[in-house]
Formats: C-alpha cells, sequence, structure tokens
C-alpha cells in the first residue's frame, strides 16, 4: 500500500494530534518507510476509509499510527490521524507476530 503514496498529508490540525503523545512527525513518516504491518480499521471507518499502521522509528520503539488515503493534486498521499508509542503488551504482541 505505502509503495502506491506520492507522500504525507500534514496540516495545522493533524499535526496537533499526531504530536500530542510525544510521536514527532520524523518518526511517523520513518514507520511508513519501514514496511509497517497495515490493517483497516472499520470501527473508525466513516466518511473515509481508515487503517492502522504499526511499525518502528529508526530507533526501534514500537509505534502505532491511525490514517487514512487523500488524493490530492491527482497524487495519494497519507495523512496520518494519530499516532502514540505502543503500550508493553502491544509491543509483545506484535513481536511475536513478526517471528
Amino acid at each position: 500500500m505505502t509503495d502506491r503514496v506520492a507522500g504525507f498529508d500534514w496540516d495545522k490540525g493533524n499535526r496537533r494530534k499526531c504530536v500530542q503523545h510525544g510521536v514527532s512527525l520524523d518518526e511517523i513518516e520513518a514507520v511508513f518507510r519501514a514496511d509497517p504491518r497495515i490493517a483497516p480499521d472499520p470501527g473508525h471507518s466513516g466518511a473515509e476509509t481508515r487503517f492502522l499502521a504499526v511499525g518502528k522509528n529508526t530507533e526501534g520503539r514500537p509505534i502505532f499510527v491511525a490514517f487514512t488515503l487523500r488524493q490530492i493534486d491527482g497524487a495519494q498521499r497519507i495523512r496520518p490521524v494519530s499516532a502514540r508509542y505502543m503500550h508493553a503488551r502491544e509491543i509483545n504482541r506484535y513481536e511475536a507476530s513478526r517471528s
């Protein structure tokens, strides 16, 4: 999925929401460059389809990102909606599923 996107869609609204948990914009973008696990998020999909991405920042810290895809000027872009560092139980499940 991420190989078909032209970049990211950032604005004042989603920047503020994404960094409120201490995750930087660079860390969020790094998750998508490092082959994240992506799944649909039907529970939060309404007017647009939402997805969940789980991956690691460049230091190897696991991060959870909720996002959607947007068409902007004819190009598909990732629009992060929210991001946070994963909790210990989530990390254990993530690591176990990668083995």
